[in-house]
């Protein structure tokens, strides 16, 4: 199958440099509109949908490849080995900031920086960790993604992007998704761990989060920047799991200081 086709990839702009975009849980390359617009001036700008989300090819899935988080960083490189792209800088939102780790980890040559919004490698608690939920609660809420998508999504909405104009479209979108291949995204999403992979990381990274944020704790946000040498951490004093939604400005800011402090610029 095509992989352009495959995962919906959509290219604009010009520029010696690229960015990749890369959506969250239950949402499509829609959610960037307005990031992403920014920096056609400097270089490419690549979006894409996860196989299951958006107009990507549905038919594509497969229960095997996607039951966890690598199925989906196969498929960030592969676009990136289809597309002829290099020097990419990942960005990432919620569990795509896992995808991304996972894809530099496998192949670093690729990918010269990453920007991972809201990240979170571990959403249940351990011991001497706090992701910010309970085991027993993750697997209640899939329970209950897994019985009406409906009332799953209105219930996770707030948490998601705390500004109600946002949260029906995020909703809608959730509920697009077949609902096996939500169930399964969720359990490889709410219930993997991806903390010794984060320790893997060499690849120059921005961490950005939201001051009060109740999917990705602080405590997550620091165990991340600990993990990750190369890391720069950003707060947002904003509130939700969505900041390129909400304070979509300051994500902006925050890149584009990144971007000044690379040993290539940006823009």
């Amino acid at each position: 199958m095509d992989v352009r086709h495959r995962n919906n990839v959509t290219i604009y702009g010009q520029g010696p440099q690229t960015l990749m975009f890369a959506h969250g849980f239950g949402c499509d390359q829609s959610m960037w509109r307005l990031v992403a617009p920014h920096f056609t001036v400097c270089g490419r700008v690549v979006l894409f949908d996860h196989v299951g989300a958006g107009d990507s090819d549905a038919s594509a899935y497969d229960r095997q490849k996607y039951a966890g988080l690598e199925g989906y960083a196969a498929d960030v490189i592969e676009i990136c080995e289809s597309q002829g792209l290099s020097r990419v800088t990942f960005v990432g939102h919620s569990v795509s900031a896992m995808i991304g780790v996972l894809a530099a980890v496998r192949r670093p040559d690729l990918f010269e920086r990453l920007i991972l919004i809201c990240a979170s490698p571990r959403f249940a608690n351990d011991e001497g960790y706090v992701g910010g939920f309970e085991q027993a609660d993750l697997e209640d809420l899939i329970d209950l993604l897994a019985k009406n998508q409906l009332d799953w999504s209105a219930a996770l909405a707030p948490a998601v992007v705390d500004d109600a104009a946002f949260q029906d479209e995020w909703r809608d979108k959730v509920c697009r998704i077949d609902a096996a291949i939500a169930d399964d995204f969720a359990r490889a999403t709410f219930l993997s761990d991806h903390r010794a992979q984060c320790r893997a990381v060499a690849t120059p990274t921005l961490l950005i989060e939201c001051s009060d944020d109740a999917l990705a704790p602080p405590e997550v946000g620091a165990f991340v920047h600990a993990a990750i040498e190369s890391s720069q951490r950003v707060v947002l004093q904003a509130t939700g799991h969505s900041p390129h939604l909400t304070a979509p400005k300051a994500v902006i800011g925050a890149m584009r200081a990144f971007f000044g402090a690379g040993p290539t610029g940006y823009c």
